[in-house]
């Protein structure tokens, strides 16, 4: 029943915050234009030659980069700066009194701000394939399945991430250069800029036991067709989230009695 109940709020939240992001929709438009770093580097890999010492196809890597301009489109989390704004303009106290975690509220935002996102995506996709018609393919109902479940765990993770460093906000008012520092291993370490794979060896060993790997290049590899090890990227991705879930409960816990001391 507590299950259902919590189902019902969080679909009530998802309507609504879908509601207000159609106010946006041109700002929307704008965040998945500017997500178009993957096909920078496309440009620069097929330009200089650097997929031929990896052993990786010109189509492979349009199709790598493609799904990683996707990925990176359904799994971009800001709750670190709506958290700390909210904090910062006292808005957190009254959201602390209701029966539902603020976080809900968070995640039904990103969510709704996906589905307004999608349309623009697939106009950018569109485009892409016209300048890249080679690079034309249509995933198995099953893959495209698989890449679907990876690329929301991807946005979990990333979620819980940002989340816990959201509960900072309880200690300090800038949690969110702490996410700034955190995006440069993202940066280069989640196959945003280059797949994984063109890591030397013993790098790639130390970042596979990482989550980064997981949120960007795993489902592009998954959804685009290249190789990559199905059950072990899915056995990660649920590892960091069951490892960072119970983190981000004791943060929110003991961050939430600090706040109601300081209030008090």
């Amino acid at each position: 029943m507590k299950t259902n109940l919590i189902c019902r709020k969080l679909y009530t939240l998802l309507k609504v915050q879908y509601s207000n992001m159609l106010e946006y929709r041109m700002e929307i438009a704008l965040w998945a234009i500017s997500g178009v770093i993957p096909f920078f580097m496309l440009n620069i890999w097929t330009n200089n030659g650097l997929n031929e010492s990896i052993n990786i196809s010109d189509v492979m890597l349009s199709r790598y980069f493609l799904c990683a301009f996707f990925v990176r489109q359904f799994s971009v989390v800001w709750v670190v700066f709506s958290f700390e704004e909210d904090s910062l303009m006292g808005r957190v106290s009254p959201y602390l009194i209701q029966p539902l975690n603020p976080f809900f509220r968070y995640f039904a935002q990103h969510l709704a701000e996906q589905i307004t996102r999608f349309p623009f995506a697939i106009i950018i996709a569109f485009f892409f394939f016209m300048f890249n018609q080679e690079s034309i393919w249509i995933p198995s109902l099953g893959v495209l399945f698989l890449s679907t479940i990876s690329t929301f765990l991807s946005f979990l993770i990333q979620f819980l991430i940002q989340s816990i460093i959201a509960c900072l906000c309880f200690w300090t008012e800038k949690a969110s250069s702490i996410e700034r520092l955190l995006f440069i291993p993202t940066l280069f370490l989640s196959g945003l800029l280059a797949p994984v794979v063109t890591f030397p060896e013993y790098v790639k060993y130390w970042i596979y036991l990482t989550p980064f790997p997981y949120l960007i290049d795993f489902p592009a590899n998954l959804l685009s067709g290249n190789a990559t090890n199905v059950s072990g990227g899915f056995i990660m991705q649920i590892f960091w989230i069951l490892l960072l879930f119970p983190v981000f409960k004791i943060i929110w816990s003991k961050g939430t009695k600090k706040y109601t001391a300081m209030g008090s």
